[in-house]
């Protein structure tokens, strides 16, 4: 039997999207789910159970706050969003508050907020 300590020492050190990559293929090799079970609603007035809410499959990267170095910030946005020039880039980052990417995957808006925050920018997820 494996060594639990070792292989939590070992979890320890992953990225968040090596640990979304372990838990999928987890989920494909044991055949299973791991979204958290959801309670059994209970019956409305008119007797019919609420439908359970659709998983979210589309994300926005959205640029908060610019943060002291913009330079790099401005650089890694033109890195991550196509077809911007330097001025459109600018912008953008200046005007912040503002959506860098709408309708991306989970996996492709981690890697750009990992990126931009790595400039020193602050990014969220919607």
């Amino acid at each position: 039997m494996a060594d639990i300590n070792s292989l939590v020492e070992s979890l320890s050190g992953l990225t968040v999207l090596e640990v979304s990559d372990l838990v999928k293929q987890l989920e494909t090799k044991w055949g299973v789910s791991a979204a958290a079970p959801v309670a059994a609603a209970a019956p409305a007035a008119g007797g019919a159970a609420a439908a359970p809410a659709e998983a979210q499959t589309q994300f926005d990267v959205i640029l908060k706050e610019t943060g002291a170095n913009k330079i790099g910030v401005i650089k890694e946005v033109r890195a991550c969003v196509a077809g911007l020039g330097l001025a459109e880039a600018k912008a953008l980052v200046e005007g912040a508050p503002k959506t860098l990417k709408e309708g991306v995957t989970k996996e492709e808006a981690e890697a750009i907020k990992t990126k931009i925050e790595a400039a020193g920018a602050k990014v969220e997820i919607k």
